[in-house]
């Protein structure tokens, strides 16, 4: 059984804009916060609205059942916890690591911590450090659903939804890329748009309203190709992906015709025809799928 003082009482390691946010969301909420950052002086304003400041990050994790860790990569996260003091003093305790990385490394570092008798979950942090505190946060852990149950209370300082994605230590980072790979490849395709668009005395001002337009027509094909996805059907009723095809070419040569780099969308021309040539014109452009991951 959880202690109200486990429940009350957490530790954040690293102190960028994501870790303050998460510093100011348990404050905000009561718990008792001690924090601890490799930089001095970033934790100057989090003392003054009542965190607790601790010297060295083996005497952070000793002041609570629960610490946080978010910095910028395993590595950075490795070198602060996988010190013999603070592991030594995380020994009997929980470690609930919101760090962006790899599936494999969220996966090794929860062997280490099984090794130590250190309680271990991974997390992925889904939305910007403007969220935190709200309604509108995204939170996803995985690993053991006891650790996830005990102290959830905790992780409820934080606002928004929190989702335990299974048992399977590495499938929040397999979430967090997966969806990570969804925005970025989309703020590379609107910067191209904005390039082309640019060249065609087109202002990102006079586009926008029409982004947003295109923006909203992708959770729909989201929800109805996941299906199709899963089954191996790939159904290009109404937009086959000869007809995609086409379109990209269109984009490829204005493009090109003004200079601009069209790698990426060659890159998803060159697959698209590649599953063409495999039989599958009549197809939908999500084929690809199969040829990404032939697996």
């Amino acid at each position: 059984m959880t202690s109200h003082t486990e429940q009350s009482a957490v530790t954040v390691l690293g102190l960028g804009p994501m870790g303050r946010a998460l510093t100011g969301a348990f404050l905000d909420a009561g718990l008792r916060t001690t924090v601890w950052n490799r930089t001095p002086g970033k934790d100057r304003e989090l003392v003054e609205r009542g965190a607790v400041s601790a010297g060295s990050p083996e005497e952070a994790v000793a002041a609570s059942g629960l610490t946080v860790v978010c910095v910028v990569n395993y590595d950075a996260a490795d070198a602060i916890v996988r010190r013999g003091a603070v592991a030594d003093a995380l020994k009997g305790r929980t470690v609930v690591n919101l760090t962006a990385d790899t599936p494999d490394r969220a996966r090794e570092a929860a062997a280490w911590a099984a090794e130590r008798g250190i309680g271990y979950l991974d997390g992925a942090i889904m939305t910007p450090t403007t969220t935190i505190g709200t309604p509108a946060g995204v939170f996803l852990y995985s690993g053991p659903e006891e650790l996830y149950r005990r102290h959830r209370p905790a992780l409820d300082a934080l606002g928004g939804a929190h989702t335990h994605l299974g048992e399977d230590i590495g499938r929040a980072a397999a979430y967090d890329i997966a969806l990570l790979d969804i925005f970025w490849t989309a703020m590379a395709g609107y910067a191209h748009a904005l390039a082309v668009a640019r060249a065609e005395g087109v202002s990102a001002r006079e586009l926008a309203p029409f982004a947003k337009g295109i923006g909203a027509i992708l959770p729909p094909i989201f929800e109805r190709s996941a299906e199709d996805v899963d089954g191996g059907g790939y159904s290009g009723e109404g937009n086959p992906i000869t007809s995609a095809v086409s379109s990209m070419a269109h984009i490829v040569h204005a493009s090109e015709a003004h200079g601009i780099d069209a790698g990426v969308m060659r890159a998803a021309e060159g697959l698209a025809r590649r599953a063409i040539g495999r039989g599958h014109g009549a197809d939908g452009f999500l084929r690809i799928t199969e040829i990404l991951n032939p697996r």
